[in-house]
């Protein structure tokens, strides 16, 4: 008897697949045939698809051969088997990180599950990013630390398609595929499949996979073009990451419509707020915006801040094609020479885009703020604005330093709004530092392009005090929205970061020590604040900043009430870009319904399911951004092989050195090979190389002159050789009075390690 389930309900949809595939009869099928079974609409069977996929994760579902679906065996409690990721290192051998890595160490122990060492012939021929089930060996792996484990079962493979470039030798095809993946070419057949010439850079489908014991063999799916021809490295990267493009001819026929549809009339029910002034700031070279600002100052000497945000639901409807394109894209990709929006510029450039001049519907929040930046109030309405001007942060930085120059540049009433912007945008930031809010300072490195797509450098973009005012507004407009769903007990989709792991702010509490800086503990939030502060300008400021960064949590979408650390903020969601972000047009459809007086329907376990799935893109969308701003900054920097340039240390290995440019911010490395002036030893605690003659020592945030020697772009390396070393003097402790009191007894080295008690995480808090 076939089953008739809504895909629209997750957690149905997940027992309907486990009831299908544990009757006593069934015999494994692909997802295709489980929503054939199951008689989900064709157009929506990818839901299934998506279903299976995370059931597979849990450890509920395996796959067979031919990705045929079953029941999984279930491990019993104490099991030495862990379902995980597997990653792989270039040595061959890989670790592999339990699926749920707080669950429980393997055989029944407690606290967070460590990653499970696998050498090299224990590995089979699974590959990076592939679900796999670790039987656990040893309670001890590499180098004695954590346990160790070999593969026995490829549960889900992460991908079958890869990205190369083409050669041949000996009369044989083969495609070495990009990065560090696959140690070996893979042999892809007879020579010129498809068409292929050397240097081409290629699509392959995995026939066989590597292992110890055999090579690759893959076939040739596609060309995409002579390696180094402008715009072939973003359709690689496209194809390597499984980005998507085209959207569906049902989606944008409905975007069509929309547009014929829309007129710049304002309907009844909505705020028309076409006579205020109301402004746009975003970067020089945007297309679409979505948020606008307005401000006054009230007679009481309070604030009531606007912030304007396109109203995307209003043409993007539940269960539309528009919708289901949204869905699966989940974000926009900005890449370096193109964006691959979330929408059709149908809809992101044109009828939702708050351009200048333009009748354009938005939802508006009204904040009041007491002088002090303390919010009393909030209001939301649908609503209809014409942005009286558009700027960008570059304007407005030039307003900021000379700003009588400006006013007959921009009129009185918008020369004002800025003045009024600038001093509220102020006081919020500092009343968002008293509440502990973490600011990192990471450098963004932008790709500048010549006419014909080549890079002609690239530029670091900095966050000056335009960027600070715009994301100001969005922190508090994002934040009252969130309380407000909170306060009517509604599940939505929040902005979660989780507080860091107390052991990994232990290891960078050691290391913060050993740079000089007298840190007792970071576990307070107001420590790790202070400690950006004060290296913000200074060699280590960098390397301060990343190291914060790995020991903090990655933020996610869910509905879990867990919180936004790094914002110190309780309560937290993204509203202000649903241009670009599906997670922000869900908000707005609660507030649609809401403003309606409807009761919103939103599942807390669909949320659950939605949020693991806009999380997963938008870690992809941020890799390929990264990975082919790499590679364009490493073909650049291939012609200038010999070149000297100026850098800063940001990295210090037993093996060598990372250098990131000054000039051009491309990072490489520096052999420890290359370093021949001196025999260096690496000390672990203080991150540093340091020779026998007295004042060589490498440290974070040395400046280093160096030579380009090599770049790899098929594996994405660069190497550069030392020329010239600016050291600095060793590092003077300073004390950022976080210290422990001294206590009346000496500890014991062991004792020393123990972590001080964790004080109640104060309430409020939060981006």
């Amino acid at each position: 008897m076939k089953m008739e389930i809504s895909p629209t309900e997750p957690e149905s949809l997940a027992a309907a697949i486990l009831a299908l595939v544990r009757r006593p009869n069934y015999k494994p099928i692909k997802p295709r045939i489980i929503a054939q079974q199951l008689r989900v609409p064709h157009d929506q069977a990818v839901e299934v698809k998506r279903a299976v996929k995370r059931l597979v994760r849990e450890g509920q579902l395996q796959y067979e051969s031919n990705h045929l679906v079953r029941a999984a065996t279930p491990l019993k409690q104490g099991s030495n088997r862990v379902l995980g990721v597997f990653r792989r290192a270039q040595g061959g051998f890989g670790f592999v990180r339990p699926s749920n890595a707080s669950a429980g160490q393997p055989g029944g122990g407690t606290g967070p599950a460590p990653d499970i060492y696998v050498a090299a012939g224990d590995s089979r021929d699974a590959a990076s990013g592939d679900v796999v089930l670790v039987h656990v060996t040893s309670a001890t792996g590499r180098g004695g630390k954590g346990p160790a484990g070999e593969i026995v079962e490829i549960v889900e493979r992460e991908s079958h398609a890869f990205v190369g470039t083409y050669f041949e030798s000996e009369g044989m095809a083969f495609a070495q595929v990009d990065g560090t993946v696959f140690a070996k070419p893979i042999y892809v057949g007879d020579p010129g499949a498809k068409g292929a010439r050397a240097d081409d850079k290629v699509v392959i489908e995995m026939v066989r996979f590597p292992s110890p014991l055999r090579d690759g063999e893959g076939v040739i799916t596609e060309v995409l073009g002579p390696r180094g021809q402008p715009g072939v490295d973003t359709l690689s990267i496209i194809r390597e990451f499984h980005l998507p493009e085209k959207f569906a001819a049902d989606a944008l026929e409905e975007a069509r419509l929309a547009a014929d549809a829309f007129t710049e009339s304002i309907p009844e029910g909505r705020l028309d707020l076409t006579g205020e002034t109301i402004i746009t700031i975003d970067p020089i070279d945007a297309r679409d915006f979505d948020d606008a600002i307005s401000l006054e100052r009230l007679p009481s000497g309070n604030w009531k801040l606007g912030v304007h945000i396109a109203d995307v639901s209003h043409f993007v409807v539940p269960k539309t094609a528009l919708d289901r394109e949204a869905r699966e894209r989940g974000t926009s990709i900005y890449l370096p020479d193109r964006v691959i929006p979330m929408l059709p510029e149908i809809v992101s450039n044109g009828l939702a885009s708050l351009q200048p001049g333009k009748v354009r519907y938005t939802k508006s929040v009204f904040i009041e703020f007491s002088p002090e930046g303390t919010p009393l109030d909030s209001e939301f309405f649908n609503s209809a604005i014409a942005s009286s001007k558009r700027l960008t942060y570059e304007q407005v930085d030039e307003f900021l330093a000379d700003r009588e120059a400006w006013r007959r540049k921009l009129g009185a009433k918008v020369h004002e709004l800025l003045g009024r912007m600038h001093e509220l945008a102020m006081v919020l930031r500092r009343r968002r530092r008293e509440r502990g809010a973490l600011e990192l300072s990471m450098r963004e490195v932008k790709v500048d392009l010549d006419p014909h797509g080549r890079v002609a450098g690239a530029h670091v973009v900095e966050n000056t005090e335009s960027h600070q005012i715009i994301e100001a507004f969005m922190l508090a407009a994002n934040e009252a929205v969130a309380v407000m769903l909170h306060d009517r007990e509604l599940p939505f989709l929040r902005r979660v970061h989780k507080a860091p792991d107390e052991r990994k702010l232990l290891a960078l509490t050691e290391f913060i020590n050993d740079l000089g800086f007298q840190v007792g503990s970071l576990q307070n939030r107001f420590a790790l604040q202070k400690l950006l502060e004060e290296v913000a300008g200074k060699p280590e400021q960098q390397a301060v900043n990343y190291s914060v960064l790995r020991s903090l949590q990655r933020a996610v979408y869910s509905p879990e009430e867990e919180g936004h650390f790094a914002l110190a903020s309780d309560t937290y969601c993204h509203f202000t870009s649903p241009i670009r972000r599906y997670p922000d047009l869900t908000i707005h459809r609660l507030l649609t319904a809401i403003l309606a007086g409807r009761k919103p329907a939103m599942d807390f376990d669909e949320l659950v399911v939605l949020g693991e799935h806009c999380s997963e893109l938008e870690q992809r969308a941020e890799v390929a951004e990264r990975e082919l701003t790499k590679t364009k900054l490493m073909a650049y920097m291939s012609q200038r092989i010999g070149e000297e340039l100026e850098g800063v240390i940001t990295g210090v290995e037993s093996f060598g050195l990372f250098v990131q440019g000054l000039q051009v911010p491309a990072e490489g490395f520096v052999p420890i090979i290359t370093l021949t002036d001196d025999f260096y030893q690496f000390d672990r605690k203080s991150h540093t190389l340091s020779g026998r003659r007295e004042g060589n020592v490498y440290r974070l945030g040395d400046l280093m002159r160096v030579v380009v020697s090599r770049v790899d772009l098929e594996r994405r390396e660069m190497d550069f050789r030392p020329v010239g070393h600016q050291t600095r003097p060793a590092p003077q402790p300073v004390d950022l009075g976080f210290r422990r009191r001294p206590k009346a007894k000496a500890k014991t080295a062991k004792a020393a390690r123990r972590p001080a008690a964790r004080k109640k995480k104060a309430r409020r808090p939060k981006k």
